[in-house]
């Protein structure tokens, strides 16, 4: 099966919700952040309530409002894909089903959390979203956080599926990463920030970021310069971006960005319990980390 190699582009942003002050869903801010990191921070598409997105906390009507607007602000210039992802399948294949009508050029789905399926429970989670929908899928591979792997073989065999075209690898292993790449043509998109000059180097096409929130911009400028063969300006601007690379999970990665976000005048709003909103002292490591990297926060 041949897929497009960078099928959803090169950068891409798991943007945050925003939410008003009352702690309702922000629609208009999250239009106005969609339009800021396509125009300003040069993302080719964005996923929406994927973890940064705070997922677990939205409602499946909030999901969907939230997936319309962003697509009405910004559906016309770069792709928008929905996090749809969750422990059971039935759920997961009614949300991309509304994704899908909703305009969704795509959809994230992570390995079925908490319950901790074998692999032959993964593989047909996998293989029944994608049965249930026209949309392309990436595969989101995040054991510390799913309690599960996908194993190389497994991911060999869902990457069989026409529709099963790309993989967001935070599994933090690069030599899995290798077996699938030489076995499959599967995209890899990078989920740790920081891992994705090394993921380039293996084969991978991009990343999917939440540094990218400020340094998307560079981070696409690295990926750029990686791929005009330009190794070493490459490598100077992963490690100028590398201090908010890994600053922005000091804590919880949503938590940082908010505040980040506020800091900057643009939506974000508090976040969601049982997340709690970050500390002026976190925010300020997190405007050292940024200084850092050349950016101001």
């Amino acid at each position: 099966m041949t897929h497009d190699p960078r099928p959803f582009g090169r950068l891409l942003t798991a943007m945050v919700t925003p939410f008003t002050p009352d702690g309702a869903l922000d629609t208009d801010g999250a239009a106005r952040l969609a339009a800021h990191l396509v125009d300003e921070q040069r993302n080719d598409a964005l996923v929406i309530s994927g973890t940064t997105g705070e997922s677990p906390t939205t409602t499946d009507a909030e999901k969907e409002r939230l997936l319309r607007a962003v697509i009405e602000a910004v559906g016309d210039r770069a792709q928008v894909l929905a996090g749809v992802g969750t422990n059971n399948t039935a759920h997961t294949i009614e949300l991309a089903h509304t994704a899908e009508k909703a305009g969704a050029h795509g959809l994230l789905v992570v390995t079925p959390y908490y319950s901790k399926p074998p692999q032959a429970g993964v593989e047909r989670h996998f293989r029944a979203v994608a049965d249930a929908t026209g949309l392309p899928i990436m595969v989101y591979d995040i054991p510390h956080r799913a309690g599960t792997a996908i194993t190389t073989e497994t991911m060999v065999r869902i990457a069989g599926h026409e529709r099963i075209v790309a993989v967001k690898d935070a599994k933090g292993d690069l030599v899995a990463s290798s077996y699938v790449l030489a076995r499959t043509d599967l995209a890899y998109y990078s989920g740790d920030d920081a891992a994705t000059l090394p993921l380039l180097a293996i084969g991978g096409v991009g990343l999917v970021g939440t540094s990218t929130h400020f340094t998307g911009a560079l981070a696409k400028e690295m990926i750029e310069a990686w791929e005009r063969g330009d190794a070493a300006a490459a490598l100077t601007l992963h490690r100028k971006a590398l201090p908010l690379f890994t600053g922005i999970f000091r804590t919880q990665g949503v938590m940082l960005v908010k505040a980040g976000l506020g800091a900057l005048g643009l939506p974000a709003g508090q976040v969601r319990s049982p997340l709690v909103d970050a500390t002026g002292e976190e925010l300020h490591q997190l405007r050292q980390d940024a200084a850092a990297a050349g950016i101001v926060l």
